[in-house]
């Protein structure tokens, strides 16, 4: 056989070795969708993959086994529902609310008051017709069913200054003998409604009619 030339045998010497090399090396790279694993067998290390975010269990694990990784078994991924389904229901619960106050005779003052996070849920409402804009009640609710009102007599005004999961206080205006509708110079009283075990009850007093309008 002829003698290879001392480059030639250099360069053959040193592929050999750099392919011996290769199929004695310990540590494997899986990649999946970016991310990377090393699994290093020689260490008694894990071997497996990271998945990437947003990869779900079954695509990751099929990944894994077609680069020699170990496949992790399937798993379920739960999703949250989409937001615009959380919102339909809402405004179909508030539609609710509001349909009941109209069927009182009465239409909503503010919807933003009505916070269907909440347990206990209102809504002030003014008589329906009403010329001067006074005659209020407040219409409560719970978990969207409609359950009464403040009180049986309107007040001139109503105003929600404070909402709890399972509290609503009002301001009532108190007015004094010979107080104009637009100017109860009594000030307000602030009553806290409150739900417990099913019942809602006035923390305070609520004024009386006289004070009222």
């Amino acid at each position: 056989m002829r003698a290879l030339p001392k480059p030639a045998a250099t360069l053959l010497l040193a592929g050999a070795l750099a392919l011996l090399s290769g199929c004695g090396s310990s540590t494997k790279i899986v990649t999946v969708a970016g991310s990377e694993s090393t699994a290093t067998a020689a260490s008694g290390g894990p071997r497996g993959y990271a998945p990437a975010a947003g990869v779900t269990t079954a695509t990751a694990s099929t990944a894994a086994g077609a680069n020699g990784g170990t496949a992790a078994p399937a798993g379920t991924r739960t999703e949250a529902s989409p937001a615009y389904v959380h919102e339909e229901g809402a405004s179909a619960e508030l539609a609710g609310a509001i349909a009941a106050v109209k069927s009182h005779g009465y239409t909503p003052n503010d919807t933003s008051q009505y916070h269907p996070s909440q347990t206990l849920r209102v809504l002030i409402g003014t008589r329906t017709g009403s010329g001067d804009g006074y005659d209020q009640l407040a219409f409560f609710f719970v978990d969207g069913r409609y359950i009464g009102t403040d009180s049986t007599a309107p007040s001139a005004t109503l105003s929600v200054v404070g909402q709890g999961d399972t509290e609503v206080t009002l301001a009532y205006p108190n007015y004094r003998s010979g107080d104009a509708l637009c100017c109860a110079s009594g000030g307000q009283t602030h009553v806290t409604f409150a739900l417990n075990d099913g019942q809602l009850s006035p923390l305070q007093p609520i004024p009386p009619t006289s004070t009222r309008r």
